[in-house]
């Protein structure tokens, strides 16, 4: 028992540091790894209909970058004008917010005076540039770690080659991996690995999809009740959901406050809540369900830490990786506890401890 924790603890430790030195040259390969895991069942599904997994490898591929071209052709015309638009709009918009502020803090406080007004401004001013150097800091954390102009290249040139060769070997490569596994514990690992790529299957293909269609049903929703930026604030909403309740409480806020801003009445503003309020039931009791499962065995807060503590290590490549080794060592954890639950230590059944 020792030499196999050993022999696990160092090839652990190995893992990290190389996962650590070439952590700048590993985007395009990670990249290219998740895109064939999560392309590998269309493969499969391609292959028994054509009989050449090279064939149904190259097709799995074309459909991808198809449906990813497709996507900026057709919505990032409409997105990149709208950024612009709201970046341009955005002081406006604070300025409005201050003056529709301002009677409710003098009903709220009537003898609140200029000067405490304006330490209250300061200090909130403070603390908000606070909030934004820490945001400023992790978003220049995921842009120097993965957005830089090599690994741009990389991505563009290396990620397909990548892609293509896994996805046509991915069977070959679970086979001879299974093979190196020791005799004694095959069966355990096996059993711990289905349970890995269960969950990841779960979460990553499933909420990827989730995120998706909320996307879309909150960008055409926002869109018809007259939203401003509301194609914008929608898709960005359902890729944001990826993060539980994060996604759906920032676009609740922005696109409601903005609603406020722009509707003269009430009622565009309910409906704008109506829709994330709509939304949010669709994804709890229908998309999260079907497509997710609700025993992925992945907390939401395990994968809010797992997210930002990927990103503040590692960039937009610790993003990447943040739920696989989550969900890892998620597994891991309920194995060994398992363990432990079974032995005689915890039981109190060793030695003098046993009972009658």
């Amino acid at each position: 028992m020792t030499a196999s924790l050993r022999f696990w603890g160092v090839a652990l430790l190995l893992f990290v540091a190389l996962l650590y030195l070439f952590r700048d040259i590993l985007l395009p390969f990670v990249v290219g790894l998740g895109a064939a895991y999560f392309l590998d069942p269309v493969a499969d599904r391609l292959e028994a209909f054509l009989r050449s997994r090279a064939l149904a490898a190259v097709l799995a591929m074309l459909a991808f970058y198809a449906a990813v071209f497709a996507f900026f052709l057709l919505f990032w015309p409409v997105l990149e004008s709208q950024i612009a638009a709201l970046g341009e709009r955005a002081p406006d918009y604070l300025e409005q917010g201050r003056e529709c502020l301002q009677p409710y803090l003098r009903v709220l406080f009537p003898d609140l005076s200029l000067e405490a007004v304006g330490a209250v401004k300061t200090a909130a001013g403070v603390e908000a540039s606070k909030v934004l150097a820490w945001a400023g800091t992790l978003v220049g954390h995921v842009w120097s770690g993965g957005l830089a102009f090599f690994n741009l290249v990389s991505l563009a040139l290396i990620t397909p080659i990548v892609l293509f060769y896994l996805l046509r070997d991915w069977d070959k490569i679970v086979q001879r991996v299974d093979g190196w596994l020791p005799k004694a514990q095959a069966t355990t690992i096996r059993a711990q690995l289905c349970e890995i790529d269960r969950t990841l299957a779960g979460f990553v293909r499933g909420q990827a999809t989730v995120c998706l269609l909320l996307g879309a049903f909150y960008g055409i929703g926002l869109a018809l009740v007259g939203l401003d930026f509301g194609l914008v604030i929608g898709i960005a909403t359902g890729l944001l959901s990826f993060i539980p309740y994060f996604g759906m409480a920032i676009g609740f806020v922005v696109g409601v406050t903005l609603a406020i801003l722009q509707f003269p009445d009430w009622l565009p503003v309910v409906l704008v809540a109506g829709v994330f309020l709509l939304g949010q039931v669709l994804e709890g009791n229908f998309l999260t369900p079907k497509l997710v499962g609700e025993r992925i065995g992945l907390h939401p807060v395990w994968v809010i830490f797992a997210l930002l503590a990927g990103g503040t290590l590692a960039g937009f490549l610790g993003v990447l990786l943040a739920v696989p080794i989550a969900a890892v060592l998620g597994v891991m954890a309920r194995c060994a506890i398992g363990r432990y639950q079974e032995s005689a230590y915890y039981l109190g059944t060793s030695g003098g401890d046993a009972k009658p």
